[in-house]
């Protein structure tokens, strides 16, 4: 299996690790310490030699950050953990902070005095973040201290080691484009930017850039490593060498130079001292690398990645994978509907069980269509009842909730094959659901059909598409708590940048992209709702009668939706017409694929609505 189900450990008590923490920064004279959830290559999902924030908290999610003071200390989540860290963190050592509406910074301003020293560790926050903090110091007569050694990892004993999968070569045949031709486009970017080189900080970026996968991350295919865009010269990849088989080394050495990662910062350094200008993302470049090079008196120019829009631009190869691995994984999700439907209310099964089953479903499809399944593309969110409701609920030995009749159960999933990244969400009713249950899921449904069947031209941006999803919620005086939508990759990250649908999404959607079309609604304590598909943005096309083109979107998730819990009667026409057109192409596309009981579930479901 690749997801485990481990209770969290407490052979040692958080307090304890805290007045740990806190002796340590007295001794380093430091009244203040920030935590992040990052590790030093600046990924959402992290290796666990970098899991500090859940080491030092409890809280297990996959962002939010803590600040340690010498009399009190919070721990700041997003609107998907408001929950789940009430859970998981005693509320009398770390006070819960909204990330967004009260971000660290803004919460450490009217902490500070006078003469105060804050540490922080400067791989671990990006420049960006470092400048907040800075400034709010500065304001309050305080410094922010950037550190050489953490100390978390001073106290934290039995630490793990860093991780050290192996490098695997992407095949040209599945990526679309070969690495070289990726390098010359890059540094035609760099010219045009007039930069000597650039920083590539993030993993899926380097990943995407020379054409290699690994294993470094849990549910990323990504390498844990660093590298140099040179505009003249051949591009730095600093990579340990043990992940590097000899085939690969050579491989990779036709178009790279090759180093160690302790090596990256001579180098920037030395880039410093020739006075070249190297292009820094503020959003995504340790703090340390743009000190290491501005103290050689180097030249930062800010802006972003370069990578990051052309990966998330995908070619016609990449689509071409993508949808394959859609209808190989379509097929898996309805035989597992198939089996939750003679299953699911016989009192035997519970989250983690189906969770299992489902990922049993995924590897049987894979070898049956000889794409194996290399990982799941993030931990199955597996919520039954009340647990639906913990927008990122992660199920656990000790949170094991049997699946019950009369209640909802919500299974958020995803696989990482050769060909492509999933991500798909379906709430499905055991037994009978209620009038508000079928009320509620169908408000959600209609959200997710406005955006699916929208119409927009070029330049919106994804807040305003964000509007579509929730209107037919807010009608009724309701709304939910995450974006609608993020980015996916192709064998890569399932949260992808740097365009989301969200209410802070301000990037405009450009075809080719894969975004998610996720809205839900949560009542706590009850149940969770959440419909998810996958969304590839289609390039503008005109209208009859129009007078502009216009972007729109295709549905590439194949799986039925409940028909169980829709109100039919709050649907309108064109509603009910693109969900029963929807379900047609389910059954057409992955009808063949399925047999049986599996072939009779899935026609079943995909009847039109009231046949």
């Amino acid at each position: 299996m690749f997801q485990n189900f481990d209770a969290p450990s407490r052979a040692h008590p958080i307090r304890d690790r805290l007045v740990a923490l806190r002796a340590q920064l007295a001794r380093a004279g430091l009244q203040g310490f920030v935590v992040p959830h990052a590790d030093e290559y600046q990924g959402e999902y992290i290796p666990a030699a970098s899991e500090r924030l859940a080491w030092l908290t409890g809280f297990t999610g996959s962002a939010g950050a803590a600040v340690v003071l010498a009399g009190e200390a919070a721990v700041f989540v997003d609107g998907r953990y408001t929950l789940q860290v009430r859970d998981q963190v005693d509320v009398n050592d770390f006070t819960p902070e909204d990330l967004i509406g009260h971000p660290p910074h803004q919460w450490l301003k009217g902490k500070l005095s006078q003469g105060d020293r804050i540490g922080y560790d400067p791989r671990l926050l990006t420049l960006a973040e470092a400048r907040r903090f800075e400034a709010v110091c500065q304001g309050a007569g305080a410094t922010f201290v950037a550190l050489d050694e953490n100390p978390v990892d001073a106290i934290w004993a039995d630490r793990p080691l860093p991780p050290l999968s192996q490098v695997m070569p992407q095949p040209d045949e599945l990526a679309g484009e070969t690495a070289d031709s990726k390098i010359r486009r890059m540094q035609e970017v760099l010219a045009d930017k007039g930069v000597d080189a650039a920083i590539l900080a993030q993993s899926d970026s380097i990943a995407w850039t020379f054409n290699i996968r690994g294993a470094d991350v849990p549910h990323n295919p990504v390498v844990l490593s660093y590298a140099l865009l040179r505009r003249d010269e051949r591009p730095i990849l600093y990579v340990d060498g043990r992940k590097l088989s000899n085939a690969v080394r050579d491989q990779l050495s036709e178009r790279a130079d090759i180093k160690e990662e302790r090596a990256f910062l001579t180098d920037l350094a030395q880039l410093g001292t020739e006075g070249r200008r190297v292009l820094v993302d503020p959003q995504s470049t340790p703090a340390l690398f743009a000190k290491t090079l501005t103290d050689a008196k180097g030249v930062l120019v800010e802006g972003a990645d370069p990578v990051v829009l052309p990966k998330a631009r995908k070619n016609a190869v990449e689509l071409d994978g993508t949808r394959r691995a859609h209808r190989r994984d379509g097929a898996a999700m309805t035989r597992f509907l198939a089996w939750l439907d003679q299953n699911g209310a016989n009192g035997r099964e519970t989250e983690i069980s189906v969770a299992r089953k489902l990922e049993q479903f995924r590897a049987e499809a894979g070898a049956a269509d000889d794409m194996p399944l290399l990982e799941i593309s993030f931990d199955t969110i597996s919520g039954a009842g009340p647990d639906g409701a913990i927008v990122h609920y992660r199920v656990n030995e000790s949170t094991d909730r049997p699946i019950e009749s009369g209640t909802l159960y919500l299974v958020d999933s995803g696989a990482q094959y050769r060909d492509g990244t999933t991500d798909i969400t379906r709430t499905i009713a055991i037994g009978t659901p209620t009038a508000e249950m079928r009320d509620r899921f169908t408000r959600v449904l209609k959200g997710h059909i406005a955006l699916a069947t929208a119409r927009f031209p070029q330049g919106t941006t994804g807040a305003q598409l964000d509007t579509l999803a929730r209107h037919a919620l807010w009608q009724a005086g309701l709304d939910y708590d995450h974006g609608t939508g993020h980015g996916v990759g192709v064998f890569l990250s399932v949260h992808e940048g740097p365009v989301r649908i969200s209410k802070a999404g301000h990037l405009p959607p450009e075809p080719g992209m894969i975004l998610s079309n996720e809205p839900g609604y949560y009542k706590t304590g009850a149940y969770g709702i959440r419909i998810e598909n996958l969304i590839v943005v289609t390039p503008p096309e005109p209208i009859a009668g129009g007078d502009r083109e216009m972007l729109g979107f295709e549905t590439i998730t194949l799986a039925p939706i409940d028909r169980n819990l829709i109100e039919v009667a709050l649907l309108s026409p064109a509603e009910r017409a693109w969900l029963d057109a929807y379900h047609a192409r389910v059954r057409e596309t992955l009808a063949p694929s399925l047999e049986g009981d599996d072939l009779a579930f899935l026609l079943a479901s995909t009847q039109p609505l009231g046949a």
